[in-house]
């Protein structure tokens, strides 16, 4: 599930930016990008992170901007000369002019130029805290308003499932019906193509027909079915993060809902059955965005 989530604080003499983009992942993988000073409290952001957003591909930065001279830096002066000895002693050596921007080069070299560390005060990292907390509050804020366009878009399409199963009752009748018509027909047309077969059981052919009807009926399926989406839309509806309990759900949807198909043996009815498992298919899809 995407999320954003930004805030600000203002130690003395700097102003502290943090932000957190998330996008969704099965598993949570953080990436952080921290100032050096506050790199020994990454352990704590990140454990912040996971307590707050659980899941999600997260993108963590603070960022600052400083008033005045954030650190103090001073220039090894033994050190620069003795590189500047050498090197123009080696140029001298091998005829080799010495160019004007030399020492901007000496100052890049190791330990030329040293930056004092700045420590991390207590009460400059309560109020960095601060901000990375209200930072996390919002970026679940934006996480929440996009699972209530989520919650309203799936209970919609289990809406349209269990008006397609509605749709199928008139065509089950019929069903049952063409049946045994398709039956008798075969009976007589058996039955009249050969000779000796006056001793035929109606009341055995009867309990067979009986049988297979009842192989083939899908009152069970639908009574299920309706339970399901019932039992996900109270799931749903659950203060609890049940993203895996959902697509747990959704299994059992998907399963009476094939059931119902392969015991239709009616086209009208299998054409609903594939609108049903279109819809299934785009909650699966939207599930993927549910902690």
């Amino acid at each position: 599930m995407t999320a954003y989530g930004k805030a600000t604080a203002e130690p003395e003499g700097k102003t502290i930016t943090v932000e957190v983009h998330s996008l969704n992942s099965k598993q949570l993988d953080i990436n952080t990008r921290l100032p050096q000073l506050y790199r020994e409290k990454e352990l704590e952001i990140r454990a912040e992170i996971n307590r707050v957003l659980e899941r999600g591909k997260i993108d963590f930065t603070i960022s600052f901007d400083s008033e005045g001279d954030s650190s103090a830096g001073s220039v090894n002066k033994v050190l620069a000369g003795k590189y500047f000895e050498e090197i123009t002693a080696l140029a001298a050596e091998l005829n080799c002019p010495v160019g004007d921007d030399l020492l901007v080069s000496i100052l890049r070299f190791p330990d030329v130029l040293k930056t004092e560390r700045e420590d991390l005060g207590e009460e400059e990292w309560a109020k960095v805290k601060s901000a990375v907390e209200a930072a996390l509050v919002k970026a679940n804020e934006f996480r929440a308003g996009e699972g209530l366009l989520l919650e309203k878009d799936m209970i919609m399409r289990i809406g349209i499932i269990l008006d397609l199963l509605a749709q199928v009752e008139p065509y089950e009748k019929a069903r049952i019906q063409t049946l045994r018509e398709r039956f008798e027909r075969n009976r007589t047309e058996f039955v009249g193509n050969r000779p000796g077969m006056d001793k035929f059981d109606d009341n055995r052919f009867e309990q067979e027909i009986f049988w297979y009807l009842e192989k083939l009926d899908i009152t069970e399926e639908k009574i299920r079915l309706r339970k399901h989406c019932d039992y996900f839309i109270d799931t749903l509806k659950s203060a609890d993060s049940n993203g895996r309990k959902l697509g747990f759900i959704t299994q059992e949807i998907g399963r009476e809902v094939n059931t119902l198909g392969s015991k239709a043996s009616d086209a009208e009815i299998q054409k609903i059955v594939v609108q049903m498992k279109d819809e299934l298919e785009k909650i699966k899809e939207q599930l993927m965005n549910i902690l």
